[in-house]
């Protein structure tokens, strides 16, 4: 644990070499957003317009990256984000990922509608796995998903808000991946093109929503299954349909996709424990502002009465340490990992956690800043 491959020391790096090893559709899953892109792009380059102040002469010595977020200490200010149908980006990544996420004791976010199950995670992790549900339109199923995740000691439930629609994906919808989704000839040929991602997928099986396998019905091609998606999920939440996963789920509770004022207020009084503030990576609404400027309006107004994390745009450890000092108590990152994951195999996971906590800490270390909890102090405002 804790080896940087030499080769890809950023984020960038293992960008391109994770285009190089996978399928072109697969790799315009992970990379696209929505149709132009700016959110996407406006996300990282408006936390880069962040600037902190190093205090050279108050120099207390080594710095603590260490961080308690809803009242469990991790090793780094950092987690994995829930990302959907990651075994169709690199094969058995959603493993690599939890596994790695363990041995660093930082977060990891399973989502929904990816390709390793609620039990499996938590055996990966012994039961330090958060769930993200997308919610389900029937009460049978969502109260028997969060049976499941209870069972299975998932401290957090992370409830997604911020997928009322499914974005506007122009790349999706040219590869064949939008629903219902297609294999087209281009596909195919693309596949082949990628023998060690084709060997691998071989190897752990086509990538299916392995949470979901109990309630989705036997035989289904792809465009039933499509069909399937659409009529038993429904991204678009409200206190009524709330105050049922608030009343059952007895751990910690975080709201993700808040962008405003208004739905903090309301996660507030709804009596979430938390709140990620993310726009799902720009993959949503082009037209939406960055994370980092909805981050330091929230973080004004409720910045004491609610833990208020953040995600989207964030690709480095100066990313990390500008987020932070900008209010949010803590950080998560899906694509960063994805192309980890994509570019290194196995040793994907362990390559980029440890990338980030060297980064994260030169930082910490050049700012003379001993202790996360510190990095308000520096932001140049």
């Amino acid at each position: 644990m804790g080896n940087i491959n030499l080769k890809h020391p950023s984020i960038e790096d293992l960008r391109s070499l994770a285009r190089k090893r996978i399928p072109k559709f697969a790799f315009e899953y992970l990379d696209g957003g929505c149709n132009e892109d700016v959110s996407l792009q406006r996300n990282t380059e408006d936390i880069r317009k962040i600037q902190l102040e190093p205090r050279y002469l108050r120099n207390l010595g080594e710095s603590d990256i260490s961080t308690e977020i809803l009242g469990i200490k991790y090793d780094a200010p950092f987690g994995i984000a829930p990302v959907g149908l990651q075994g169709l980006m690199w094969p058995n990544s959603p493993e690599i990922l939890a596994k790695s996420a363990f041995e660093h004791n930082i977060p990891f976010i399973l989502s929904t509608v990816t390709t390793m199950d609620i039990e499996r995670a938590s055996e990966l992790t012994e039961g330090r796995a958060w769930f993200q549900l997308y919610n389900p339109v029937e009460d049978q199923i969502r109260n028997n998903i969060l049976e499941r995740a209870e069972a299975a000691e998932c401290p957090v439930l992370v409830l997604l808000c911020d997928v009322p629609t499914f974005g506007y994906r122009p790349r999706d919808i040219r590869n064949g991946l939008a629903l219902p989704p297609k294999m087209s000839l281009s596909n195919i040929l693309q596949i082949l093109g990628n023998p060690i991602w084709a060997y691998n997928t071989l190897k752990y099986g086509q990538p299916t929503f392995e949470t979901l396998k109990p309630y989705t019905p036997k035989g289904l091609n792809l465009k039933q299954l499509g069909a399937f998606m659409d009529q038993t999920f429904s991204g678009k939440l409200n206190a009524e349909r709330i105050k049922p996963i608030r009343d059952k789920w007895k751990g910690k509770l975080v709201l993700k996709g808040v962008v405003s004022e208004q739905d903090t207020l309301d996660a507030i009084e709804m009596g979430f424990d938390g709140i990620i503030v993310s726009n799902h990576g720009g993959r949503q609404l082009d037209a939406s502002e960055s994370t980092i400027t909805s981050l330091s309006k929230i973080v004004k107004e409720f910045g004491d009465q609610i833990e208020i994390m953040m995600d989207s745009g964030i690709r480095s450890g100066p990313d990390i340490a500008r987020s932070i000092a900008s209010g949010a108590k803590f950080t998560f990152m899906g694509r960063s990992f994805m192309y980890g994951a994509a570019a290194l195999g196995e040793k994907g996971g362990d390559h980029t956690i440890t990338m980030f906590k060297t980064q994260f800490k030169q930082v910490m270390d050049q700012l003379c800043c001993k202790k996360v909890s510190d990095l308000p102090s520096h932001l140049i405002k």
